[in-house]
């Protein structure tokens, strides 16, 4: 069930002017953020693939079943069985396992709000927006506040939810002779569903008159088949003792972090048996896709900012919205040039730093790019001048 609620309004052309002011402060935010982020990520990245290149060399495949005193603080490889013998207890419902991790998730039904907006210049440089606010039951697993809701009526949620989400984690993990850091307990993925026993599972006495066992669960309300707003699920998942694969420190019977000569640290785990190449090749895998991501983020940050830097220049266009729409997209393609442009001369100067050969590379793509931009405008001032010059020449004497 879903229902909309719409709203239009109008802006003038002296209020987007000065919006789109005010915006170029922003921009400049934007733009200056974006160069840490480029120059950073390539100090991290390098640092990364040195750590590992220097881990892989090093790494001592070892058995879960002695524990060598030859290789206290060695990094050491060994793949088997994570146990444990903890029992993790979820307090309020009774729910017990031996287990390594166990997650209670608990879900309230809620109204949601989503939005569209659809603007519509207009000669004189205004702008008429219509916003569509559509309003959906779903269950989430976190509060929606009701109260920033555009209307508000009828779409009231519960301004509290008696039980929350948590996950408990075994304390004592161990593989074999060797015992797994807390950290590695985390790095452990693969949650199963826990079907509640009704026989062993208890409902809390605040909410005995309104809960009942449903679906392997705990629903709170007056008819799963007919959730109200403010009905609550709560369901269990749990990883119990499985297979990995590890690459740490052993320093005692403990798996720890290791830490590198370049200053790096390398703590690798990985689901089921894997031996030590793949895993630190999975790690530089892993490494390059954050590194490109972190790229793509400094790139969309500077086009975003130079945009909105240049947006005053849109607008002021947009007193005719034809001319306002071929400026804008002037000012979209100028802000990817002048990106592409500062985003390589950010990273050659990072891969300088730490890799002269590829940063040379890369300062000449920057200078071709460079020269394109740079091109370009001359070659537009020069086209301006030679029509002006035309024009000149056919006006009557």
């Amino acid at each position: 069930m879903s229902d909309q609620f719409t709203e239009i309004t109008n802006e003038s052309w002296f209020s987007r002017i000065g919006s789109s002011i005010k915006g170029i402060l922003t921009g400049i935010v934007l733009i200056l953020v974006a160069f840490p982020i480029l120059f950073l990520n390539e100090g991290r990245a390098v640092k990364r693939y040195k750590t590992l290149k220097e881990g892989g060399s090093n790494v001592v495949s070892v058995s879960t079943d002695t524990l060598n005193a030859e290789n206290e603080g060695k990094l050491v490889h060994l793949s088997g069985m994570a146990q444990t013998q903890d029992t993790l207890t979820d307090p309020t419902f009774d729910v017990s396992i031996n287990a390594i991790k166990l997650n209670r998730i608990v879900k309230m039904y809620q109204w949601e709000q989503k939005s569209e907006k659809k603007s519509e210049k207009k000669l004189g440089g205004g702008t008429t927006t219509t916003t569509t606010y559509t309003y959906n039951k779903v269950w989430s697993d976190s509060l929606i506040d009701s109260g920033s809701f555009k209307n508000k009526a009828g779409h009231e949620n519960p301004s509290t939810m008696l039980y929350k989400s948590e996950e408990q984690l075994a304390t004592d993990v161990s593989m074999g002779k060797y015992e797994l850091s807390r950290d590695l307990v985390t790095k452990i993925s693969g949650y199963s569903t826990l079907k509640i026993d009704p026989k062993e599972a208890k409902i809390p006495n605040e909410i005995k008159a309104k809960a009942n066992f449903y679906n392997g669960g705990f629903y709170m309300g007056k008819s799963s088949q007919s959730p109200q707003i403010g009905d609550m699920q709560v369901t269990f998942q749990v990883i119990k003792p499985t297979e990995v694969s590890i690459v740490a420190k052993q320093a005692g019977k403990s798996l720890e972090s290791y830490k590198t000569e370049v200053g790096g640290s390398i703590l690798l785990l990985q689901m089921g048996t894997a031996d030590a190449k793949t895993m630190f090749d999975q790690a530089q895998a892993d490494n390059t896709k954050l590194t490109w991501l972190l790229r793509g983020l400094g790139f969309i940050l500077m086009v975003v900012g130079f945009t909105v830097f240049f947006k005053p220049l849109s607008v002021l266009a947009d007193v005719i919205p034809f001319i306002g729409n071929l400026i804008e997209g002037g000012v979209l393609l100028v802000a990817l040039m002048f990106s592409a442009m500062l985003s390589s001369i950010t990273i050659a100067i990072g891969w300088i730093v730490y890799r002269p050969i590829l940063g040379i590379g890369l300062l000449v793509v920057a200078g071709i790019s460079s020269y394109l931009i740079f091109g370009r405008i001359k070659a537009g001032k020069v086209k301006r001048q030679e029509r002006l010059a035309e024009l000149d020449m056919s006006m009557p004497a």
